[in-house]
């Protein structure tokens, strides 16, 4: 989908380059880069993406803050325009579009009228990943430990498989290791984007969680990745998928396993007002039952 709306976005709103990346739709954090910056070397990506966590004010976390999705700023080597995709369901991608010239009022305009139909299609792209998942895993520890300069010093062989399907190329770049470094930094300096972790579809229905910390008592920073507990993938799936905060609140009971009538006296609603929400949420959702429900969370069917 980002390809097919770059493609058409271009003879529009001419661009050099770009970086448009997923994020976690609670944490704000990037974790799925799809990206082209002309003339950028890789050794430079790890300042690069530094750089724009810590750009205070121009971040899509700002944006949203300002209750607006379209901003253009002069970069360290380009001007940028940048389209954060949020709704009120969450965040769930931010991009930047560089080139050499500044953007003109009419293009931010332009590029701001198609936010909402982007998010609306990522949102809604996140919410068909939940299918059946592979019921088997790569085995081992999946670690990566960037230095100060996020220079990768350690990456086990799992971890590498989990990067190289986020960001396919003929040589693995840990970008999203990358981001999640980034945000901790951010939030070290008082200017957090968010919690240092974020949840990513990896493929064929399985997700996962990175995180980020300091390695204890030294500079290093530690990028874990794991397969995303049942409760990480419900609070995505139930967001993806634009239910409401009570019909997500039934949701979270529902993966308990409980009955309608234990439903209807846990939220001290009616029977029949209970069963008008799972209604909803079996209608939104688009799954038949309550067990197919349960099943595309869980990722078993």
């Amino acid at each position: 989908m980002r390809e097919q709306v770059l493609t058409a976005v271009r003879p529009v709103v001419p661009f050099d380059g770009y970086v448009w990346v997923l994020t976690d739709p609670v944490t704000c954090v990037g974790t799925a880069p799809l990206a082209a910056v002309p003339g950028l070397a890789w050794p430079e990506l790890p300042g690069l993406v530094r750089w724009r966590y810590l750009e205070h004010g121009t971040r899509w976390t700002d944006l949203r803050a300002a209750g607006t999705a379209v901003n253009s700023f002069r970069g360290r080597s380009a001007h940028i325009l940048t389209v954060a995709c949020w709704d009120r369901f969450g965040c769930w991608a931010w991009l930047d579009l560089w080139r050499s010239t500044p953007f003109t009022r009419a293009e931010q305009n332009q590029l701001g009228a198609l936010a909402a139909v982007l998010t609306t299609g990522l949102r809604r792209a996140q919410a068909r990943t939940f299918t059946a998942a592979p019921q088997e895993t790569p085995g081992g520890p999946a670690i990566v430990v960037l230095d100060a300069d996020l220079r990768v010093r350690i990456r086990t062989p799992a971890a590498v498989e989990a990067l190289e399907q986020l960001n396919p190329s003929e040589e693995v770049i840990p970008a999203a290791a990358y981001n999640l470094a980034a945000a901790l930094i951010a939030a070290e300096q008082g200017m957090p984007v968010g919690p240092a972790w974020s949840r990513v579809h990896l493929g064929s229905g399985r997700w996962i969680t990175l995180r980020a910390a300091r390695a204890s008592g030294e500079s290093d920073i530690v990028v874990s990745i794991e397969d995303s507990t049942p409760a990480e993938r419900l609070e995505v799936f139930g967001l993806a998928h634009g239910l409401s905060p009570r019909e997500r609140e039934v949701l979270t009971e529902l993966a308990t396993g409980i009955d309608s009538r234990g439903l209807a006296e846990r939220l001290v609603l009616s029977r029949h007002t209970v069963d008008d929400h799972v209604k909803a949420v079996l209608a939104k959702t688009g799954s038949a039952t309550r067990g197919a429900l349960l099943a595309r969370i869980a990722g078993t069917g």
